[in-house]
Order: C-alpha cells, then structure tokens, then sequence
C-alpha cells in the first residue's frame, strides 16, 4: 500500500485536468505532475477540448457505467454552476426536436425502454403546435448545462495550480520515454485521447477522429433564452444545434460528425450549410445574412470503438498505467465521472481499499 504516491498524468484536455484534480481530492499530500503538449490557451487539431459545443445532453443508453459517468458529472456541474460562477458552466433549458419515432432514436435505455436522465433535466414532451415542420417528436430540458469551453479548461487550469500540481510542457511518443524522464513515478495516467493512436506503446487502433466543424457568432441583439438541437437521432451527422455560451462566450453553431477525417480545414459550404440550419431551429438568430462570425472551427473528437478506454494494465516497466481516453463527443459530460472512475483504478492498483 502506497500513502504518498508520485502521480504523473499525460495530457492536459478536459479530461487530464479533471482526472488530476479528483486525484488530488483522494491523495492531498501527494506529487501530482501533468504532462502535456497542450494546455489552456492552445488552439491545435491535436488539442481537442478547446473545440467542444458543449453542453450536458447525454448520450449514454447502456444502463451502467457510461450512464453513470454522465450523472456523477451533472450533479459536479451543479455543485460548480452554484459555487464557482466564474467557470464558465452555466444552467439553461434545450429544446431537443428529432426526425424519426423515438424507439429510432437511440435516446432511450434498452432495458428500461425511457430516457435514464429524464428526472435529472426535468424531461416533457413538446406539443405538436411546438414542433417545426417534419419532427417526429421534442423533448424540453427544463435545466441542464452549457459550458463556455475557453473559460472552463482555464478555470480547471486554474484549480490544477491552486492546488499544487505541477505543470509539464513537453511532447513524448510513447509512455516508456515519459516514463523514463520521470523515473520516480508511482502511477501514470494516460489522458491523451488521440494520441494513444500515435503512442508506440499503447497504438490502440479502435482509436479514430470525428471530425467536427461549429462557428462561432456574436449574440443576437434578441435574447436567446434556451439551447436548441434538431436530428435524426441522438448521434447523427446531420445533428443541428445552438448553444449560447455564459460569460460572454457568443453562440456556438453546429454541427457535423465525420468519422475517419483528419483534415483541420474549414469546409466554407459546410458551414453556410451549418448556419442556415441554425436560423431555421433558433428564430433569435435571424437571418444567416445578419449573423456575425467571429469564427469558423474544426475538432476531432477521440472516437474510439467500444467506448472510453478506463481501464488499468501493468506498464512495460512496471509502472501501472490507468488508461482514460476514448470519449469521443462525450468528454465534457462525462468528464468528472470517467475521473472518478480513473481514481479508484489507481487506489486499486496502489493497493488501497475502493469500491470496485
């Protein structure tokens, strides 16, 4: 059993911060250091957080652990929204219209045949004088999340310093060579996301991107009083949504799901495709004409067949590795639970009592 353990955590995403600051939760006098090519501030195709919508609408339909993660992080977003104002997590409603019948939708939990989180956002059925032209059916969210994502990953940034972690800026391209500069490490963390494709001594092939492209708008002079989504089905590539951000963050306008595209160029058609079918779910916006861009942005989501890698395997050296990446569209919302998660794979790999 190890009482003072040496934390080492690759990769510096939404994820490597959170997972960090969980662990310094469980190991208060620990040395916890992230190591990272990127941090806040960057703006990369490699560095995927800084691109996300994002909001909190989950994805999860497995009746277990995913569907977990994204609970344990909707209530921490509650806690943070209430106590830390400044982080750019803010409550709001959604209006959430889809195009087919909603057993094709992939919104409800098979063993249950409902919607898991239907109690968490305070779900109802939008009347049909409420649905546009060709919905199947809408759901209004009474209250969940949308997250000002530059605000956010420095305001994780922010508590990672505040509570004594140190911060690494360097590339490696395998595990063993981090490793081997950092010699005295206990535990590592593997946050990378992507990267673990690239990583000679991890090259998970079930690894792939999905590629996204948003613009980003002023806020239109009339209010926007709740976030909008309009799609087939729960993950789709013709997914449309609108997500005013707090803290002066404008409109997010979205979006776009290709798996299997590498390419950091903007798509100018797509995003005129974008933009008009953003003023066609949200009248607030206007005429695509009158929109203001502030900016046109690609990310590449870390997709990876069979879900998010959380799992805890004996390093080449010796070294225990927690592995946590793979969250595709899904890391802001499942951030804080997939940390947790992280943690008590390290308690069990440090010998110490958790509930597995």
């Amino acid at each position: 059993m190890t009482q003072n353990p040496n934390l080492l955590v690759f990769g510096a995403g939404v994820i490597g911060l959170t997972t960090a600051l969980v662990l310094r939760q469980t190991y208060p006098t620990s040395k916890i250091t992230i190591v990272a090519k990127h941090f806040p501030g960057d703006r990369s195709i490699q560095y995927t957080s800084p691109w996300a919508g994002a909001n909190w609408a989950s994805m999860a339909h497995d009746n277990g652990p995913l569907e977990k993660y994204d609970e344990v992080t909707f209530h921490k977003f509650s806690q943070i929204a209430e106590q830390h104002p400044e982080a750019g997590v803010g409550r709001m409603g959604m209006w959430g219209v889809f195009d087919a019948l909603i057993e094709d939708t992939g919104i409800l939990t098979p063993e249950t045949g409902k919607v898991w989180y239907e109690e968490l956002v305070g779900l109802r059925a939008l009347e049909e004088n409420e649905l546009p032209s060709g919905a199947k059916f809408g759901l209004e969210f009474a209250s969940t999340f949308r997250i000002n994502t530059q605000v956010y990953l420095g305001w994780l940034q922010d508590q990672v310093l505040v509570n004594k972690i140190t911060l690494v800026r360097r590339t490696y391209s395998s595990l063993s060579s981090l490793l081997s500069d950092f010699p005295t490490t206990t535990i590592l963390i593997n946050a990378t996301g992507l990267g673990s494709l690239a990583l000679t001594d991890v090259k998970d092939t079930n690894l792939y991107p999905t590629r996204g492209q948003t613009v980003l708008v002023a806020e239109p002079k009339t209010p926007i009083n709740r976030m909008y989504f309009r799609s087939p089905k729960r993950i789709d590539p013709l997914t449309t949504y609108v997500f005013p951000r707090p803290l002066g963050g404008g409109v997010i306008l979205g979006g776009s799901r290709q798996d299997g595209n590498w390419s950091e160029e903007v798509d100018m058609e797509l995003a005129k495709e974008i933009m008009d079918r953003c003023c066609k779910i949200c009248p607030e916006l206007g005429r695509v004409e009158d929109l203001q861009v502030i900016s046109h942005n690609v990310g590449l989501r870390p997709s990876r067949k069979g879900g998010p890698r959380i799992e805890l395997e004996k390093g080449g050296n010796g070294i225990p590795v927690v592995h946590n990446y793979g969250h595709s569209g899904a890391g802001y919302q499942s951030s804080w639970g997939t940390a947790e998660r992280a943690v008590e794979l390290v308690k069990k790999a440090l010998g110490t009592n958790a509930k597995l």
